[in-house]
């Protein structure tokens, strides 16, 4: 045997070895019977639903962080959204449209008392922790895929640990739907629809996550379909996967390319406007799709023209 060959066969050992998933994974029904407890919404969950739906308003409405981390802590939303992907996972309709009802009314709820809270408060400014869940991008899609990965992965172990209160602030769930609640309560559709999509992100590859987990874990199917139908059942996941990717992979392309520009320009403006009797006050620069600026307020003696010219004739240097 060549030694290359040994080498890849102990390194292949090595890393079946660490990344095995079998050694503590919970018992398959006593996971079952967690998931479609959890997917359920009535009494305490309902209840701890409203509370942290009043505390994320709050928080958003405040601009304080901490207590929207708080808000996410105490959410039960996590549970429906998984048990979905599990649901498809193992073929157990039953699950799955328990699950999916289940998450309709706590969607419906969550954004009812969002917007009564923005409707009643007399503080109707939106902050930064709100506007930051308008403009869902391609890496929220990884946060929630990733963060799916890590809770689905979680919640097959014997030994619960502290991943699922991590999953629940990186995935962020409870701020786009009070996002949601505030762009009803206020008539702001455009705050509607983006937080609306951004909670959507979360849903699906969350759900992905879990249903690619459950299969990699081999959980065993409760009912048995045939194979036309798990192939049509596939294309749909993706075809679902495909068109909620899209908007977000625009929408961070976007943003890219505006931090980009804003990055040349503010290292054009430091190195280029050097005017010893004229200060800069304050300098926005704006980008849009068909032209981009840098505006400048200017206190002083006045530039002259070609000093202007010989600054802009300075801009291809710094690719703007």
């Amino acid at each position: 045997m060549r030694p290359a060959d040994n080498i890849l066969r102990v390194l292949k050992r090595f890393l079946l070895y660490r990344f095995d998933l079998t050694d503590d994974k919970a018992d398959e029904q006593s996971v079952v019977e967690d998931m479609a407890r959890d997917a359920v919404f009535k009494g305490t969950n309902l209840w701890t639903l409203v509370f942290a739906i009043f505390i994320a308003s709050v928080g958003l409405n405040v601009n304080s962080t901490a207590v929207v981390i708080g808000a996410m802590l105490i959410s039960p939303l996590m549970g429906p959204i998984m048990a979905i992907g599990f649901g498809i996972g193992i073929n157990d309709f039953d699950l799955i449209k328990s699950a999916a009802k289940n998450l309709l009314i706590a969607v419906g709820i969550s954004i009812i008392t969002s917007a009564l809270y923005f409707l009643l408060t007399p503080l109707n400014e939106a902050q930064s922790e709100l506007l930051a869940r308008t403009t869902p991008t391609i890496w929220d899609v990884f946060i929630a895929l990733f963060g799916g990965l890590a809770g689905i992965v979680a919640v097959t172990r014997k030994e619960k640990s502290n991943v699922i209160p991590g999953v629940a602030i990186a995935t962020a769930l409870m701020p786009p739907l009070c996002t949601a609640g505030y762009g009803l309560g206020t008539g702001q559709w455009a705050y509607f629809l983006g937080a609306l999509y951004l909670f959507f992100i979360n849903t699906v590859f969350i759900s992905v996550s879990a249903y690619l987990i459950v299969r990699l874990l081999k959980f065993r199917k409760k009912a048995f379909v045939s194979q036309d139908v798990e192939k049509r059942v596939r294309r749909n996941i993706w075809f679902v996967v495909a068109v909620t990717v899209a908007p977000s992979v625009f929408m961070g392309y976007r943003i890219v390319q505006k931090t980009l520009f804003q990055q040349k320009a503010q290292r054009f403006v430091k190195e280029e406007f050097v005017f010893p009797n004229t200060d800069l006050l304050k300098t926005n620069y704006e980008y849009e799709k068909d032209t981009c600026r840098i505006v400048m307020y200017l206190m002083g003696q006045p530039l002259k023209s070609e000093e202007i010219g010989r600054m802009e004739n300075k801009l291809p240097s710094y690719g703007l």
